[in-house]
């Protein structure tokens, strides 16, 4: 669907890109520039940054950027068409007309009010007298009805068509209880049921309120005790987190993270409205991301077995890549924060809570445990690990404390442990130097494209061409001055694209900004000439211009005579090898 370029200017207005990446990234003013964590790829040290007078985002991280509508297309998952629909309802505007375009966004829409009919369903159902196993359970488990109202809880009944039939009903159809999950299709006679049978009902709600999916667990025998959600156009588990909706209002300055839905739900029955957990999954790089722009502070409270302390190491090396405090509360006296204030109550929980162990002290606990200290030879190795763990802490304070507490549990002397600990902070010194220095002796590299896939054949044309199409970007009175170059005289495909793209734009009178262009290039084609655009500066004069297409051109027939030669030259061979005459 082609639209108008003045709609398109309307949307960019009303959606002013620092306010709009603003309610997604924490951002702070340098310069005329923001800068904030960049939410599409782990990070300690802002590089995501934000020109509000350019109107685009730019990460040097990882090198993603575009216009406003490319940021929504990325953060949202969005289809071009979808996200300018997405930003066009945040600013009040009506789209134009569409009578051949079937939006995802309207098919989301769908399947959103689909899932909270479903949800009112199971709700409804857990009040009825099929419901009685479920309530059962509930009171077992020592849920009020608040509770149960708070988060929505429902039963699914034992039937094979209970809610497709319900469903259908109201209006939907059997492919779009497909689309939501909440329906599949037998193999092997291709009927449709009912995904979840005989289950107590968790429905899982995104930030912004809508009911996106489903966790169910069984009420017999069955298996698995668990059944989620698989993923659909509304539903993704790994990026979003059970109760997040209720936790992102909390005042309680942390957010306590839990490995299942009632650990989560008997938190906030006992007052800790700042528990989430995650959906049947491990901890994600994008759970992390979203952890840490509601919090400065999670404590993990996972199970004490050896898969939860597995599943807690690796949530506090994805948590502190965020920059977030990390804490770990190891349970005394329960297996789980659920069993743990049944048995002791809210106040003990507090206690405990606020005893919690920062991620180092459970990291050098954890490696202190597997080994037996009173033998020699594991004094031994438990140092040598412990000085490797401890070299890898960013603050010399972290690893002289830290040290000496090694130092103090394998009964060595501080200066011994310290000795060590420098030898292995050395070591990984040592290699990122080098890691450094081998980039830097390849310069080349440097202005190679970050983008998978995308390589400059002729570095020389590549670097002009950039320069000529950032000056003629913000200086489009530039382009016509000179003949239009061809198409093949750019050595890189997708340069030539975008300066095609421009002059598309400037014959039409259409300026050429980046919503403009959102529409014509890719996602990858955007990011890479956000990056061409973030590059230093070029001094703005038809000097500069001619420069660079004289350049552009001196290599166009560079590799013109070049092939012309190389095609002479086979001609010949051929000739000699045949032996006819021209």
């Amino acid at each position: 669907m082609a639209l108008p370029e003045s709609f398109l200017e309307e949307v960019a207005a009303r959606n002013p890109i620092e306010e709009v990446v603003g309610q997604y990234v924490a951002l702070t003013r340098k310069g005329s520039n923001l800068f904030g964590l960049c939410p599409f790829h782990s990070e300690k040290t802002a590089s995501f940054s934000v020109a509000p007078d350019k109107g685009i985002y730019y990460c040097f991280g990882c090198h993603k950027g575009g216009s406003v509508i490319n940021f929504i297309m990325e953060i949202e998952n969005l289809e071009y068409i979808d996200a300018v629909r997405f930003l066009a309802k945040r600013a009040g505007l009506e789209m134009p007309e569409d009578t051949t375009y079937r939006s995802t966004y309207r098919r989301q829409e769908r399947l959103w009010a689909l899932c909270k009919e479903a949800a009112l369903f199971f709700h409804e159902k857990l009040s009825s007298s099929e419901g009685k196993p479920a309530r059962d359970y509930l009171a077992v488990r020592g849920l009020t009805k608040s509770t149960v109202t708070r988060f929505g809880l429902g039963f699914s009944p034992d039937h094979w068509t209970g809610l497709l039939e319900a469903m259908q009903e109201k209006g939907y159809t059997k492919e779009e209880l497909l689309d939501a999950g909440l329906a599949v299709r037998s193999q092997e006679k291709g009927a449709i049921y009912d995904r979840f049978r005989n289950r107590l009902m968790f429905p899982i709600i995104d930030v912004r309120g809508h009911v996106i999916g489903f966790g169910g667990r069984v009420m017999d025998d069955s298996k698995p005790k668990y059944l989620n959600s698989p993923e659909t156009l509304i539903f993704n588990k790994r990026r979003n987190l059970f109760a997040l909706n209720i936790v992102k209002k909390s005042k309680q300055g942390r957010i306590i993270l839990t490995e299942g839905y009632m650990d989560a739900i008997a938190l906030h029955q006992y007052g800790f409205d700042c528990a989430v957990a995650s959906l049947g999954t491990a901890l994600t790089e994008e759970h992390a991301k979203i952890l840490a722009k509601y919090t400065n502070q999670v404590v993990i409270t996972y199970d004490g077995d050896e898969a939860g302390q597995t599943a807690t190491k690796r949530a506090i090396g994805l948590l502190e890549k965020t920059g977030v405090q990390v804490k770990v509360l190891r349970m005394q006296g329960a297996k789980d924060p659920d069993e743990f204030l049944k048995k002791y109550g809210a106040d003990r929980f507090k206690v405990l809570l606020e005893k919690s162990e920062n991620h180092r002290e459970y990291q050098l606990l954890s490696l202190q445990s597997q080994y037996h200290l009173e033998l020699d030879e594991e004094k031994v190795a438990f140092s040598k690990e412990a000085a490797n763990l401890i070299a890898t802490f960013s603050s010399a304070v972290e690893r002289e404390v830290y040290g000496t507490r090694a130092a103090e549990a394998a009964g060595i002397s501080p200066d011994a442990m310290k000795v060590e600990i420098n030898r292995a902070f050395q070591r990984r010194i040592f290699q990122e130097k080098k890691k450094q220095e081998s980039q830097i002796l390849q310069p080349a590299r440097t202005y190679q494209p970050k983008m998978k896939g995308m390589h400059y054949e002729n570095l020389r044309s590549a670097i002009a061409e950039e320069g000529l199409l950032r000056l003629v970007f913000k200086e489009p009175v530039l382009l016509p001055s000179y003949e239009e170059l061809p198409a093949e005289a750019f050595s890189s495909p997708i340069l030539a694209k975008i300066y095609r793209a421009l002059h598309t734009l400037a014959d039409q009178g259409v300026v050429a900004a980046l919503p403009a262009l959102a529409g014509i290039l890719s996602k990858e084609e955007m990011n890479h000439f956000s990056a061409v655009i973030q590059k230093q500066d070029d001094v703005i004069t038809e000097e500069a211009l001619r420069d660079y297409m004289e350049i552009i051109q001196q290599e166009y027939f560079r590799r013109k005579a070049n092939t012309e030669k190389d095609l002479l030259t086979i001609r010949n061979q051929l000739k000699e090898k045949k032996g006819y005459g021209g």
